[in-house]
């Protein structure tokens, strides 16, 4: 009996997740030709910029209420870690950042938002409810050093009942 609902939870987790649209020809789109002919964005005075052009072009409005928020100074590193591709879109500045983590697998995805209350150097993550996740990539399958082009539109809501909406492209390397 315990196993079965261990093996019911399990599937019904698994369908949780989003499945990854791929289109090769997102690399043609002209907000991810731009990136290419713009400077990395430089978020604290001392920060090294280890990208020389632009990585992403994302717009968040978070909303409490209502009054809203907009930002768009947000950076995209990607990193392999065995199976699991994971696509970071921050504003670190030092002293907060604000973002999602993007976690890739199997053709699937599940987005984690970042809690601006870390320390310096810290990764934490809050609760949050997506209410709609669409990512594209132009590729189904990616190795280290390998280019990877991507549009992602999140909407969910995050503790404190905040309303939190990305959406835009990112361009880089992965790691």
């Amino acid at each position: 009996m315990i196993i079965a609902v261990f093996l019911i939870s399990c599937i019904k987790e698994k369908n949780n997740y989003s499945h990854v649209v791929v289109d090769q020809g997102i690399v043609n789109n002209d907000t991810i030709k731009k990136l290419s002919k713009l400077p990395e964005l430089k978020l604290y005075k001392s920060e090294t910029v280890g990208n020389t052009s632009r990585t992403a072009y994302i717009i968040q409005h978070s909303q409490i209420l209502n009054i809203g928020n907009i930002s768009d100074n947000y950076k995209c590193k990607v990193n392999l870690e065995n199976d699991t591709m994971n696509i970071l879109i921050n504003n670190n500045n030092k002293y907060f950042g604000n973002g999602i983590l993007i976690k890739v697998f199997d053709g699937q995805f599940f987005v984690k938002d970042i809690d601006p209350n870390t320390f310096r150097g810290e990764e934490k993550f809050m609760f949050s409810k997506p209410l709609f996740e669409k990512l594209i990539l132009n590729n189904s399958d990616y190795q280290k050093n390998d280019s990877i082009y991507g549009y992602i539109y999140y909407s969910g809501v995050v503790e404190g009942g905040i309303k939190k909406n990305m959406k835009g492209y990112f361009r880089t390397s992965v790691r």
